[in-house]
C-alpha cells in the first residue's frame, strides 16, 4: 500500500478483542521507546480491558493502539498505560482521537481524571498530554511515580506521573 493509498482509506477506531493481541504485540514491539509486554499481556489489554482501550485499524491491519483501564482503588480515574501509533498511521492526530474516542465511551462516564507516565525524553507523549489538556480545558500536573534508581534500579528511565484533570 501506498501512502495515497493509506491516507485514502479510513481508520477505524474500535475496542480491541482477543484476536488482535498478537497484532497488537508487533506493532508494539514497532513503535519504541515502548516497552514490550509479553503477548499474553497484550491479549489480557485486549480483552480484559478492551471497554478502556481501543485499536485503529487500517484496510484490516492494526495500526495504533492504546491501552488503558480504570483504576480499582480511583474508580474516577483512567489510566493509559501505553500509546502505539504505527509509521503508516503517524502526523494524522491518531493518538488524540484514540484517547478521545475511549473517553467517549460509556465505561468511561465516571472519568474525571486521566494519568500516564511519561520518561522526561518523550517529547511526543509529552506534547500529546499537553495538547489533550488543552482540548479538556483541564490542567496537567507531573511528578515522579517511579524514579530509576529507586524503583528501576537504573535500568530505566525515570516515569513520571502525567495527571490530566478534572475533565468535565
Amino acid at each position: 500500500m501506498n501512502l495515497a493509498q493509506a491516507e485514502a482509506a479510513p481508520i477505524n477506531l474500535r475496542a480491541p478483542a482477543a484476536e488482535d493481541g498478537a497484532a497488537v504485540y508487533e506493532l508494539i514491539a514497532q513503535c519504541p521507546p515502548l516497552d514490550t509486554n509479553s503477548m499474553y499481556c497484550n491479549l489480557l489489554q485486549c480483552t480484559h480491558f478492551s471497554a478502556t482501550s481501543v485499536a485503529a485499524e487500517l484496510n484490516d491491519e492494526i495500526v495504533g493502539f492504546i491501552s488503558g483501564y480504570i483504576q480499582p482503588d480511583q474508580p474516577d480515574t483512567l489510566f493509559i498505560w501505553q500509546v502505539a501509533v504505527g509509521e503508516k498511521a503517524r502526523g494524522q492526530g491518531l493518538a488524540g482521537r484514540m484517547l478521545r474516542d475511549i473517553l467517549a465511551r460509556t465505561a468511561c462516564d465516571e472519568v474525571k481524571f486521566i494519568e500516564t507516565t511519561i520518561t522526561p525524553d518523550n517529547r511526543a507523549s509529552w506534547a500529546l498530554f499537553e495538547s489533550l489538556a488543552k482540548k479538556l480545558d483541564a490542567e496537567l500536573n507531573h511528578s515522579v511515580m517511579f524514579d530509576r534508581q529507586q524503583h528501576f534500579a537504573g535500568q530505566h528511565e525515570t516515569e513520571m506521573l502525567v495527571r490530566i484533570g478534572p475533565i468535565k
